[in-house]
């Protein structure tokens, strides 16, 4: 018996608690007041629990395509948005952003409700997913990761825009009210745009090191769509070094890098060559 219906079912729950951590976190906004503690565990409970259901959903996907379940669009969408929530956990504190919770809850929701309510994202997927390579499916997974983190630094990069939006037209919002600074969030997004650079390269070292030994497995159309998003943040990364891209401009240079990253993601579906259809029954 077929266990994707309990996954996707898994993965509707998880987004459902997504959703529920934005509107609790919308609701603190409106009223103009910083989280307070109860507010914050609240949560940070809900993104916790919904992180572990969507992980139990990929999980049970994984085991049944034998890898890292990333054989389609719907997937790599929902890996993506995996990503960020993880992200968020492991950076969120150190970084000391109380309404970043609130980004990435209403992030992780957005995509997590699209992938789930386009069928034909998960119309098609592949079977023994990157020929049981574990070297191309470390690849493969460390550059979806990579997006995970461009998302939290397309957070950011609204945070920072909203900020300074708001001091420039000196029209404190109950949103701007509650960011940090935008001296904060510069430096924000200069580290989370290094680090993004700095996994995403070395996934193309792994990815190189196999390559190097059978050209013919190469997939050209996902290595080229791959390569030019690392050109890009790469280039990014460079003037913001040069301190030619730097403030509002790195903002909104993120902000439509991922946007166009996330348009990639079509490319980047490591099921190119193994597909097969799913019907209902074999779910």
């Amino acid at each position: 018996m077929s266990s994707w219906p309990t996954d996707r079912l898994l993965l509707w729950a998880g987004a459902l608690l997504y959703l529920a951590g934005f509107a609790l976190g919308c609701l603190g906004v409106a009223r103009r007041h910083a989280p307070g503690a109860g507010q914050r565990v609240l949560l940070s409970a809900l993104l916790a629990v919904g992180l572990g259901l969507q992980t139990a959903g990929l999980y049970s996907r994984g085991l049944v395509a034998g890898g890292c379940p990333l054989g389609n669009k719907f997937e790599i969408v929902q890996f993506v948005a995996w990503s960020a929530t993880v992200l968020y956990f492991v950076v969120g504190p150190a970084f000391r952003v109380s309404l970043l919770g609130l980004f990435a809850a209403g992030y992780a929701a957005l995509l997590a409700f699209v992938s789930l309510l386009i069928p034909q994202w998960d119309a098609v997927r592949g079977e023994k997913l990157f020929g049981q390579n574990p070297w191309i499916e470390l690849h493969a997974a460390l550059a979806v990761f990579s997006y995970g983190v461009f998302a939290l630094l397309a957070m950011t990069s609204v945070m920072y825009l909203v900020q300074n939006w708001s001091l420039k037209h000196k029209r404190q919002t109950n949103l701007a009210w509650l960011l940090p600074s935008v001296v904060q969030l510069e430096q924000i997004n200069y580290r989370l745009l290094l680090a993004g650079v700095v996994i995403l390269s070395f996934s193309l070292g792994v990815g190189a090191v196999w390559w190097s030994r059978d050209t013919s497995s190469v997939d050209w159309a996902k290595l080229i769509v791959t390569l030019a998003v690392w050109a890009a943040y790469l280039l990014v990364l460079a003037l913001r070094g040069l301190g030619r891209v730097y403030a509002t401009r790195l903002a909104w240079t993120c902000l439509i890098l991922f946007v166009a990253a996330l348009v990639s993601l079509g490319p980047v579906n490591s099921s190119r060559h193994h597909e097969v259809i799913l019907t209902p029954e074999s779910r």
